[in-house]
């Protein structure tokens, strides 16, 4: 019997790791090779909780973290694995460290998870600002992340470090903030040195990667606030869109690393 090759499909699988791809290029509907991934956490703020705004019957802006609209539960669904929303709308990496992740069981090992998603850091900008203070530097990281600085970037390498306690051999995929040309100029550039620091903490630690979001998404501007966003944070469509932003940039990040990610399944069932 002869078997038949289509050198066009060899062509398509050639084509999945095209050195000259973007990490956005490729919009996958279906999860992509995110997919892999059987336990995901997401661990953030509103943006990462589903947070809708919206008012009350006196007219006064209200939040709501409806996390069945987050993007990690759109992965969820997408994907037909378990994504855990570490998260709530305000948070900081200061306060998620210092009470709330132990407040609400998030470092239970039962919660275990092969990924982690951070996107964290708005709200940390607008302390800083508040305060006049900096994000830190990577000087506030210590060989004990109990050590750690009171600084952003202390506090954040400070999750990582936790997490990794918890789940050695997890990946993370740490995220920057888009552009969004209606900021002030200090906003601006606090955000600009966020995400210098998280590629320089993804650089620092094992096992992590960064959705630039900030080099690579688009520009949130007016067309894009007109089709995602409701008031001052997303809509249900743009929580979906930003999921698949999410997807499409591991599935990227995996394509092009294909080696890091191939004893992702060895760890699920506890082997090596």
């Amino acid at each position: 019997m002869m078997i038949k090759t289509d050198r066009g499909a060899f062509m398509k699988i050639e084509a999945m790791f095209d050195s000259n791809e973007k990490p956005l290029d490729t919009l996958v509907s279906d999860g992509g090779f995110c997919g892999i991934f059987r336990t995901i956490g997401c661990i953030g703020d509103s943006l990462s909780s589903g947070e809708f705004e919206a008012f009350n019957d006196k007219n006064e802006r209200c939040w709501h973290d409806c996390y069945e609209y987050s993007w990690g539960q759109y992965m969820a669904r997408t994907l037909g694995n378990t994504v855990y929303n570490f998260s709530k709308g305000g948070m900081t990496a200061k306060c998620y460290m210092e009470s709330f992740a132990e407040e609400k069981d998030f470092f239970n090992p039962e919660k275990q998870c092969q990924a982690y998603i951070i996107a964290m850091g708005c709200n940390d900008i607008t302390a800083a600002l508040e305060n006049g203070t900096d994000l830190g530097n990577m000087a506030d990281i210590k060989e004990d992340y109990r050590h750690n600085a009171d600084s952003f970037v202390g506090y954040y390498a400070a999750i990582i470090a936790r997490y990794k306690e918890i789940s050695p051999k997890a990946k993370f995929f740490l995220v920057t903030m888009p552009i969004t040309p209606g900021d002030d100029p200090k906003r601006a550039a606090l955000r600009e040195a966020h995400a210098g620091l998280v590629n320089e903490i993804a650089s620092h630690f094992e096992n992590c990667y960064v959705i630039d979001l900030r080099k690579y998404a688009p520009v949130y501007g007016d067309a894009f606030h007109d089709a995602f966003y409701l008031n001052g944070h997303l809509s249900a469509a743009g929580y979906l869109f930003t999921a698949r932003i999410m997807m499409s940039y591991i599935d990227y990040i995996i394509r092009h690393n294909m080696a890091d990610f191939r004893k992702v399944g060895l760890a699920e069932i506890g082997l090596h």
